[in-house]
């Protein structure tokens, strides 16, 4: 079986939407397991739409415990998938090899699936944009975890 380790910042958004995705398409008898980690993962709650939004699609992520990306997480996976470029430029620097990003594996493209702050710059402030930012992350990786099963193979050395 092989682990594909998802990664972003706090892991309570992203990675862990993707950790959860991957696991509900993938199904009980899948040749892959998933983990997620943050770079950071400063303790905070999930946000509440990232809940809801789960829920509604069957996943019920409040067992989800937030962790940092460490090296025995690092080195136990057989494909590490970074969110964003700040997270390929941390795994080079901390683990001198270089990551895939969601969209490369799942669309054949090299875009960042980008955080809040990166696509709502107002976010404190603009909750409507904040939270359209948030569904569409969602969405966009719900979406993706189908082709991502598809092609997840011809990235896993």
């Amino acid at each position: 079986m092989s682990h594909i380790l998802f990664v972003c910042t706090g892991n309570i958004f992203r990675s862990m939407i993707a950790e959860h995705a991957l696991r509900y398409t993938a199904g009980p008898t899948s040749d892959y397991s998933f983990s997620s980690a943050g770079t950071e993962a400063k303790a905070q709650p999930m946000v509440g739409i990232v809940r809801q939004g789960l829920n509604a699609r069957g996943i019920d992520p409040s067992g989800h415990v937030q962790r940092r990306l460490t090296p025995e997480l690092f080195n136990g996976a057989d494909l590490v998938v970074a969110m964003g470029l700040d997270h390929i430029a941390f795994i080079e620097e901390t683990y001198k090899e270089t990551p895939v990003l969601f969209d490369e594996v799942a669309y054949g493209r090299r875009q960042a699936v980008l955080d809040t702050w990166e696509a709502v710059p107002d976010h404190e402030t603009n909750a409507e944009a904040r939270d359209t930012h948030i569904q569409s992350v969602l969405n966009h990786i719900w979406d993706g975890a189908t082709p991502f099963l598809r092609n997840a193979s011809g990235f896993i050395p």
